[in-house]
């Protein structure tokens, strides 16, 4: 048997290559002159541990977490009477550990979540006089994104036996959003033209399914299929098949088909075709097997990606219906 010698310089880079990990962004406060402070988290004996955003192939969605010695822990919005929530760090035993922006002079300014929109929980560092600084990801190559809690869920969560309200995590900042609240979702074709999206159910009938705004969340826009004057959720279903289903999931538990519609009437399968960190790709595929993009689209012509979203460890993220899932469905952003 023959055995060939790979290159010394290509053999390093898969070796390399094997080793590397999330690409990690900075966590910092942006004060309004333009300088940034830290943002850490702190033990009980004063230790301060590095705050980063994970980069995992995709940006839609980053994970926020601390690190000790390689251990990452979460880092979340916990459910609180208050009207700004904490923000902590939480460890594999359920303690919670301070998250701070830490001011040039040693002062150690709150993190928080101030406000609620939809999905999303508007997290802050607090200055003084109650003054609130943006919280941003910030890339080594310049790139930004919003730190936010964002809670996709009906039903109270605990993480490591501790109350949250939020995850948090890295998105893409909002486009200058137009204000409707209806967006169309739509399957992108090669050439740039349209094909609509609908859910068909058991009687071949065709019904619209829109990406909706939700108590003024530009950011995270619900997947809904509008049957008989019901919003119906969509999901990406907890199945072993691949790629995995998206249905839509009427109040009785029916799963209705999700499919792209030609004007001749061929439809074509939605589905997510792979998981990138906690982004699951939705794609409309072609009869040839080619991936074309699903998106939403304003009707002022803006653009979000349509994606699978899961924020949960287990296998499972939850239970529509009666109906296990995989993933949320909702739009994003284009990073």
């Amino acid at each position: 048997m023959r055995y060939t010698l790979l290159p010394l310089c290509l053999l390093f880079a898969a070796i390399s290559g094997l080793a590397q990990g999330p690409v990690l962004w900075n966590i910092k406060a942006v004060l309004p002159n333009g300088t940034t402070l830290d943002v850490k988290a702190i033990d009980p004996s004063g230790r301060m541990l590095d705050v980063k955003a994970l980069e995992e192939d995709d940006t839609h969605v980053m994970d926020v977490k601390a690190l000790d010695n390689g251990t990452l822990l979460p880092i979340k919005v916990l459910a609180s009477d208050d009207a700004m929530r904490p923000v902590k760090a939480i460890t594999a035993k359920g303690e919670v550990l301070d998250v701070k922006a830490i001011a040039p002079d040693g002062r150690r300014l709150d993190v928080k979540g101030v406000a609620r929109a939809g999905h999303l929980v508007h997290i802050k560092a607090i200055g003084d006089e109650r003054a609130l600084f943006a919280v941003k990801a910030i890339s080594a190559e310049g790139l930004m994104r919003d730190v936010k809690g964002m809670d996709l869920s009906d039903e109270a969560e605990r993480i490591n036996g501790v109350a949250i309200d939020a995850h948090v995590k890295a998105l893409p900042h909002p486009a200058d959003h137009d204000g409707d609240p209806i967006w169309n979702v739509k399957c992108v074709q090669p050439d740039g033209h349209l094909l609509g999206i609908k859910a068909i159910d058991a009687a071949g009938t065709l019904h619209d399914i829109k990406a909706l705004q939700a108590n003024g969340d530009a950011t995270v826009l619900d997947i809904r299929a509008l049957v008989n004057g019901r919003e119906v959720p969509v999901k990406v279903l907890a199945t072993q098949e691949s790629p995995m289903p998206v249905k839509a999931v009427l109040p009785d538990g029916t799963l209705l088909d999700v499919k792209a519609v030609a004007a001749d009437g061929t439809r074509l399968p939605v589905t997510a075709v792979r998981r990138i960190g906690n982004i699951f790709d939705i794609k409309t595929l072609a009869p040839d097997g080619r991936e074309m993009g699903v998106k939403a689209i304003s009707p002022h012509g803006l653009f979000y990606d349509v994606k699978g979203v899961k924020l949960n460890a287990t296998d499972t993220e939850g239970s529509v219906n009666g109906v296990a899932f995989r993933a949320h469905v909702k739009a994003l952003p284009q990073p």
